[in-house]
């Protein structure tokens, strides 16, 4: 039987997010964000509190956890993997990995670009058609991103709004979205890998020298 109360999380964008969502039908029961590109570490914990108490739930009532992999900056995904890792360890359940922009693209209908802020004046970007990924994930200048057959942009407004097509939401990675990316809830999942697409932008003292 496949897992039925998730606990979603995201921290690949601005937006730290925490939900609980019903896997049956991606009911969202309860969720926090707070938009804060410095708060990953400190508000993923008590935004997963908090949506945990306003679906009148526990830990022990959770199946499973998924987290959006990125693509996004190198501090927000650890922050996010580590806790969702931390939880799976800690109530024995499986934790899902997903890519942060099918959690945005997968909410999408017809043809539609994805993007949010990688930060250099880049984007991270891929296109789908129906909510499946047919192009990406990449990061380039935004002159540099070919939206192909793209109706909308979805994800980051600011960055959207680049492309001169209409801007959709969402526009960041949603707990009905991350539930949504995953393939099979009943398959064991693949371990946690972290989507930089790009070196991290911290270097080692001996790689300064």
């Amino acid at each position: 039987m496949g897992a039925r109360v998730i606990l979603a999380l995201d921290s690949s964008t601005p937006a730290v997010t925490a939900g609980i969502v019903r896997r049956d039908d991606l009911t969202v029961l309860a969720e926090r964000v707070t938009v804060d590109a410095r708060a990953h570490a400190e508000r993923l914990t008590p935004n997963v509190l908090a949506a945990l108490s306003d679906a009148a739930l526990t830990m022990d009532d959770l199946d499973a956890v998924v987290v959006g992999c990125g693509p996004g900056p190198f501090t927000g995904l650890r922050a996010g993997m580590a806790t969702a890792a931390a939880y799976g360890h800690a109530l024995g359940i499986p934790v899902h990995g997903v890519c942060s922009l099918d959690a945005i693209g997968v909410l999408t209908t017809a043809e539609a670009l994805v993007v949010t802020d990688a930060r250099r004046r880049e984007v991270y970007w891929a296109r789908y058609r129906d909510g499946i990924r047919t192009g990406g994930p990449g990061v380039a200048a935004p002159a540099d991103v070919d939206p192909g057959p793209a109706a909308a942009v979805a994800g980051s407004p600011e960055h959207a709004a680049l492309f001169g097509l209409p801007v959709c939401g969402p526009a960041h990675p949603t707990p009905a979205g991350l539930a949504a990316a995953v393939d099979d809830w009943s398959a064991d999942p693949a371990p946690l890998v972290a989507l930089y697409l790009r070196r991290p932008d911290a270097k080692p003292l001996a790689a300064r020298r």
